[in-house]
């Protein structure tokens, strides 16, 4: 990723500021890239994972669909 996150600190509100920061972290899924990377994940395994990803976020999707229907 190469997208820079950067939060202000308003009035010495360091607090707000973190929280603000953790939720754009979250938003781009840079804490799941680092739990990712912690260990080395063998091309075999990354393509089963994301193929397994792929299945849940159709699911979900389809559920979400029919449940709006």
């Amino acid at each position: 990723m190469s997208t820079l996150v950067s939060v202000s600190v308003r009035d010495g509100n360091v607090e707000q500021a973190l929280k603000v920061l953790k939720k754009k972290m979250q938003r781009e899924g840079i804490f799941r890239e680092m739990k990712l990377r912690r260990h080395y994940e063998k091309p075999s395994e990354r393509k089963a994972r994301e193929e397994a990803e792929s299945i849940r976020r159709v699911r979900k999707m389809d559920r979400k669909r029919r449940q709006d229907s």
